[in-house]
């Protein structure tokens, strides 16, 4: 099986083309039956369903409930109205510079690369973003580095979408070298799902670009469930670490996914299994149609005082919410 291989070899680009874009589709592969599940065609028809089949395999067969499935059906909750719900939840259009670089925390940038996922995550806050005004066309991505170039305060570059490592691999070394190139910049930080949910990606000519980078690269993933977690997941992430690739996870606390303890502690274990350290578990940003997945900060709370009492520390992440305007991710303690 290709999963066993050092490299994931696959042509990652043909698993992209073949992604499950038919909820019947999706549903006749998993055994599932579309007239017991709560679907909507209005749901898909503002925000489509787009799931690689190596994320599907992931899914238990005959399970509605599955939480992985949870994270990408669409499903009549989406059509709910909550209070508080917008259609930019953290700011991001607010922070856009006149380069279209979003410069919202001191010392880092994020570029976005492109509008384009491997996978379409329903609870995602970026999922009503004006894609086609931000991402980077040659002539925006030339403004964006003059912007970083003439400002020395920036120590650090993410590269953000959609996802970056559905550039090419020609556009990405490019874009790399262009940052390595400005000195300034002491780090180039990739957030991508796609060595979970896409690892075939992760291949012998994208692990070299990464390695040849004289400036440190880190690689934040995201992953909810420790079921995400393949044994081909773990051959990408094995060879990212080989050519010197720092690791972290970044998820999302998502009602009936991952609002358990026992589910959180597990994804813990299993990501430093493959060598990535557990970063930041994320309250829900308060994206239009994503009301259903949200989690109450006290709750949240108490799931964070029962992974601290049965994690190392260094495995515990930290619950972060993003508010507009703020200098950084705000801390969630508990007081009192």
């Amino acid at each position: 099986m290709t999963e066993n291989l050092l490299f994931i070899d696959d042509n990652w680009q043909r698993q992209l083309a073949e992604a499950f874009h038919s909820v019947e589709a999706l549903c006749d592969y998993l055994a599932l039956d579309r007239d017991r599940l709560p679907l909507t065609k209005a749901a898909s028809d503002q925000f489509p369903l787009r799931v690689p089949r190596s994320f599907a395999d992931c899914m238990e067969q005959g399970n509605p409930d599955d939480p992985l499935l949870r994270q990408v059906l669409p499903v009549t909750d989406e059509m709910i109205t909550y209070p508080g719900y917008t259609h930019d939840p953290v700011g991001d259009q607010k922070a856009a510079q006149p380069s279209l670089i979003l410069h919202k925390y001191h010392g880092r940038v994020l570029m976005i690369n492109t509008g384009s996922c491997a996978i379409n995550c329903r609870y995602c806050f970026r999922r009503n973003f004006p894609y086609a005004e931000f991402q980077l066309s040659p002539q925006k991505q030339k403004h964006a580095l003059d912007y970083i170039r003439g400002n020395d305060s920036i120590a650090e570059v993410i590269l953000s979408g959609g996802d970056p490592l559905l550039l090419s691999d020609a556009k990405l070394a490019g874009l790399l070298d262009a940052l390595n190139a400005i000195d300034h910049v002491r780090r180039i930080r990739i957030h991508s799902r796609l060595p979970i949910v896409l690892p075939a990606r992760i291949t012998p000519e994208l692990c070299k670009i990464l390695a040849r980078s004289p400036k440190n690269v880190v690689m934040v993933v995201h992953c909810n469930h420790a079921n995400e977690l393949s044994r081909a997941v773990a051959a990408a992430c094995s060879q990212l670490k080989a050519h010197t690739v720092t690791l972290f996870n970044q998820a999302v606390l998502l009602k009936q996914v991952n609002d358990n303890a026992d589910t959180l502690h597990q994804l813990s274990e299993k990501l430093f299994t493959l060598g990535i350290i557990p970063y930041y578990l994320h309250l829900l940003d308060k994206a239009v149609g994503t009301g259903h997945f949200e989690v109450s900060e006290t709750f949240a709370l108490q799931l964070m005082e029962k992974l601290q009492n049965t994690l190392p520390g260094y495995l515990v992440p930290k619950l972060v919410r993003e508010i507009t305007g703020a200098p950084a991710k705000q801390i969630i303690f508990k007081t009192g």
